[in-house]
């Protein structure tokens, strides 16, 4: 899913939605992952229900409905009809059926990845070498990232290099490479906070310890290079909370983790930031200052801005507001909202909150937002790794569209999912 673009193509999408049901059927035949699968469905149910009923949703919203039907149920929908002289008897509410049939087993996908991984990841040494993977992976990412970007970006095989002055590497978009990257970097500050209270006796620490800062520095290079505002600026304000963190626990053993945070907001601020140009530091911290102003109504024109598709995504959202246009549908309706831009056109409304509601409608988002919150209902699910998870996701829904990627989506949802207490629970029932 890396190397592809974080997986942001249909096609992607239906491979690896095939080879992890695949997978999932092979998995089920052992009664001892089965049992797991039992236990989590017994454990989950509200949750898990809700999700369905979310599902069931995008299937309707893909299902042919007479006219009559659609002009109560989507207006909109129904008046474009009216406006392309449509002729048949039977539409969908969805402005994009191909778009939502590919977003629907995206969904159905990230669900069978986090069945899978609570049965498989079920105990401690699992969930440090999930850790240890993704750092990795971001380490890799991050290198090839560089390297294309010392030498000009050029197109290699797989790899079209949009942007020419700022590193994506495998990614399409540099901002959805350094979110990926953030999450690595989390990935490998968890490890390093965690490994000495749950793998004392781990003769592979100290080594281990050694490659993950090895893969942290390459991270902290890959997010600085992306030239991404959203992503340096998580990046540090993330540096910053773990730091924070660790002066007022006041924990003597962790003194070498909270060094190692110092030296990385160092290396970033003072050496590679003033190396690839100190004229884009301040631009890349103050984030906040840049964004919000294009966020204000300060006019009623439209411009092919963040701001300015955020505002059209909204205004469009209250046409489509209970039953919404359809997962993936807001690049259709920019383009008939809008004849003349030539070639420019967006395929993302530069806000996934905002184009999330728009697609689902609120009674799509009410099944998926309910489904999560009962998820935070359960005792075990705040921690302060889910709380930086929330952190982060707040800030990449309301400021980008990172989220709408099927790998971003992935990462989150498993590194959520992670909990201690529940480890120990299961490694004492399994």
């Amino acid at each position: 899913m890396m190397v592809f673009n974080g997986g942001n193509n249909n096609l992607y999408i239906q491979i690896n939605f095939i080879i992890i049901s695949i997978f999932f059927l092979l998995m089920v035949k052992e009664k001892n992952y089965l049992a797991h699968i039992k236990y989590l469905f017994q454990r989950n149910k509200i949750p898990i229900r809700l999700y369905f009923l979310f599902i069931f949703f995008l299937i309707f919203q893909k299902i042919p409905l007479p006219l009559e039907w659609l002009k109560f149920l989507s207006p909109e929908k129904y008046d474009i009809l009216e406006k392309l002289e449509f002729k048949g008897s039977f539409n969908s509410i969805s402005l994009s059926l191909t778009n939502s049939y590919f977003s629907l087993l995206n969904y159905l996908t990230l669900f069978l990845y986090l069945i899978i991984f609570k049965s498989l990841f079920y105990k401690k040494k699992d969930i440090f070498r999930f850790y240890f993977f993704l750092v990795f992976l971001g380490a890799f990412a991050a290198s090839v990232a560089i390297y294309f970007y010392l030498i000009g970006n050029p197109d290699f095989l797989i790899i079209n290099n949009w942007s020419k002055h700022a590193a994506s590497g495998f990614f399409i978009n540099r901002t959805v490479f350094a979110c990926f990257l953030v999450l690595c970097f989390l990935s490998g500050i968890e490890y390093l906070k965690k490994v000495n209270y749950y793998r004392k006796n781990d003769p592979n620490n100290f080594f281990n310890k050694i490659y993950i800062r090895i893969f942290i520095l390459l991270i902290t290079i890959g997010i600085i290079t992306s030239f991404s505002r959203v992503g340096n600026f998580l990046f540090i304000s993330l540096i910053l909370i773990y730091i924070l963190q660790a002066l007022y626990i006041n924990d003597k053993k962790n003194r070498l983790f909270l060094i190692t945070l110092i030296l990385i907001v160092l290396f970033d601020i003072l050496i590679l930031g003033f190396y690839f140009g100190s004229e884009r530091l301040v631009q890349r911290y103050s984030f906040l200052q840049n964004e919000l102003s294009e966020y204000l109504p300060t006019s009623k024109e439209f411009s092919l801005t963040r701001g300015g598709l955020v505002k059209f995504a909204f205004i469009e959202f209250k046409k489509f507001a209970f039953f919404g246009y359809g997962a993936g549908g807001f690049e259709f309706l920019f383009k008939i909202s809008f004849k003349n831009l030539s070639t420019n056109y967006a395929s993302h409304a530069h806000s996934s909150l905002i184009q999330y509601i728009g697609e689902f409608g609120l009674i799509g988002c009410i099944f998926i937002l309910s489904s999560i919150l009962f998820l935070f209902i359960n005792k075990n699910f705040f921690s302060f790794k889910n709380f930086l998870l929330c952190y982060l996701l707040i800030f990449i829904l309301i400021f980008d569209f990172s989220f709408h990627i099927p790998l971003i989506q992935l990462i989150f949802i498993l590194l959520l999912s992670i909990n201690y207490e529940q480890v120990n629970k299961f490694e004492n029932k399994f």
